[in-house]
């Protein structure tokens, strides 16, 4: 009888994740192209760089189980601490020198450096180097780019200042917690 029951759970399973995958469609694009965007000053929070990309996301591939996109960084730039609250994070250092703080462990990553972390684990990154960071994001499920694209505009457009709460909110939306908007943290 349980041989039955887990034939008929990964048999639904199979098809749960096909049908999921019948709504997306293939994307190909060159490093500059996909949805541009760039971010809303933020105030009580560093910005690592005004513009990204959102590559691969449900919005624009029909992917209910990956999220990519690329960023540069410029040296000196940071990546303020934060967790994913739902999903795996993938960083994929193409270029530059960063310094990776994962929970109390601290990591400087070169060119050609892979930064894989779990959700609910604290991450912050900054530019150590002399020369632009250029980096791709991989998240195992959609969620993020909800918070990206809450706290940003799409590129050719005036991007107004963000205040707290609509960082709080935003924050919500995309399943992330920022160490500097957590109650308690110094402003």
């Amino acid at each position: 009888m349980k041989k039955i029951i887990l034939l008929i759970v990964v048999t639904l399973l199979a098809v749960i994740c096909y049908a999921q995958s019948q709504s997306a469609k293939t994307v190909v694009l060159e490093k500059n192209e996909g949805e541009a965007r760039v971010r809303r000053p933020l105030g009580v929070l560093p910005i690592p760089t005004a513009d990204f990309i959102l590559k691969v996301t449900p919005q624009n591939s029909g992917s209910k189980h990956l999220v990519l996109g690329t960023e540069d960084i410029p040296p000196g730039g940071v990546i303020p601490r934060h967790k994913h609250l739902e999903q795996d994070e993938i960083l994929l250092i193409q270029t530059g020198t960063a310094h990776v703080t994962l929970d109390d462990k601290e990591y400087d990553v070169h060119a050609g450096g892979t930064v894989f972390f779990p959700a609910q684990t604290w991450v912050g990154l900054k530019n150590i180097g002399t020369d632009t960071i250029s980096l791709v994001f991989i998240f195992s499920a959609p969620g993020f780019e909800k918070n990206m694209r809450c706290g940003s505009v799409p590129a050719g457009q005036s991007a107004p200042p963000i205040n707290t709460e609509e960082l709080k909110a935003c924050a919500h939306e995309g399943h992330v917690e920022f160490e500097a908007l957590a109650p308690g943290a110094k402003k």
